[in-house]
């Protein structure tokens, strides 16, 4: 009786390449070596079970593996890493396409598309943080999203207000103070609507919005401990020392920038932030647009609101703004000085120095 011998391929020292769409109840994945599509399929949102099928079909192989970021956040990555996978999340926005896979977009052509990037090379890596960092960036944007949930409330309730021709009287609508203090909720709660219905409806609104002003409270008292511990204490000092930055903007940007070295410059952390200008030239032409889509939309808020403050408190930053507004508009001007500021963030972070205002004579 003869043996049979089965064929078995060897992958030893080759590279596997693997596109990974993810999505909430399903993974698309193309599987690619060198010189070949090797499979393509779909399978459960399950890390265990990819690694299962490569190294059952393609075993010994060098495996490396691509997803966009997106709303499964990093865990991905970093189960992939532990099971010797060599895994890079990208910026969706980083991923050339094709102009026949923008007309033809589908699930299994987006995984292709990003294990075909992933073998030429052409894919850069976001910097992922630990998980430390990744909390705590959730605490911070919850202060944020809290902090809008508010300023809607507010609107809410005005609307209402406004809707059954209700007068806010004229002490609380002078200064901006004296707007959502405790005199003002107190009148609130005595306005008297026609039925039941309307009073019912704003209790409901004031409800809501002293709920929301419990939580930013908490929040607010989160991020004050969070600047009184190591290693923020000092860092916070140091940022601080920057007219127009206060402890909120200052944790926001420790936390969100997690670790300034991996930034070579300023107008990296710059274009990180999205305070850099789009850029258009061909030929002998060179266009600079408008300020970039591309953008960390709370820290581009956050030092944009400094900056303001920054053109009342740093002699050297009025001037500046002055200098400005004579050729442009306010808003233009603002995000000038907003540059500026990043310089001296850079500056502080880098260094490791307070930031020394300059003296205007």
């Amino acid at each position: 009786m003869k043996d049979v011998q089965r064929n078995k391929l060897e992958f030893n020292g080759q590279n596997i390449y693997v596109g990974i769409d993810v999505h909430l109840k399903s993974w698309s994945i193309t599987v690619l070596s060198e010189h070949s599509v090797l499979k393509k399929f779909r399978q459960d949102p399950d890390v265990d079970a990819l690694h299962k099928f490569l190294v059952t079909n393609y075993p010994e192989g060098t495996y490396h593996s691509v997803y966009e970021a997106g709303f499964c956040g990093f865990w991905i990555h970093s189960k992939l890493i532990s099971l010797g996978i060599n895994n890079i999340v990208v910026n969706p926005s980083d991923v050339p396409t094709m102009s026949k896979e923008k007309l033809r977009k589908t699930d299994s052509v987006d995984c292709g598309k990003l294990a075909r990037e992933l073998r030429s090379g052409t894919l850069k890596g976001i910097y992922v943080p630990g998980v430390e960092t990744l909390e705590m960036r959730s605490l911070i944007r919850l202060r944020n999203s809290i902090v809008k949930d508010s300023t809607r409330q507010k609107n809410r309730i005005k609307s209402l207000l406004r809707f059954h021709g209700v007068e806010i009287p004229e002490q609380f609508t002078r200064y901006s103070v004296g707007n959502w203090s405790k005199r003002f909720l107190k009148w609130l709660e005595g306005v008297e609507l026609s039925t039941m219905y309307g009073r019912k409806t704003l209790e409901l609104h004031l409800e809501q919005f002293v709920r929301l002003r419990g939580m930013l409270l908490q929040e607010t008292r989160a991020m004050r401990a969070i600047s009184r511990s190591e290693p923020f204490k000092e860092w916070i000092r140091l940022l601080t020392s920057v007219p127009g930055i206060g402890i909120t903007t200052a944790i926001s940007l420790l936390v969100e920038l997690d670790d300034i070295n991996r930034f070579k410059s300023a107008d990296q952390l710059a274009a990180y932030i999205g305070l850099i200008p789009m850029c258009h030239s061909s030929g002998e032409k060179e266009g600079v647009g408008d300020i970039t889509i591309r953008k960390h939309a709370m820290l581009r808020c956050y030092v944009i609101e400094a900056a303001w403050i920054a053109i009342r408190k740093d002699p050297a930053m009025t001037m500046a703004y002055e200098g400005y507004r004579k050729r442009m508009n306010a808003q233009k001007s603002i995000v000038k000085i907003a540059r500026k500021l990043v310089n001296r963030i850079f500056f502080v972070l880098k260094r490791r120095q307070e930031y020394v205002p300059c003296i205007v004579k």
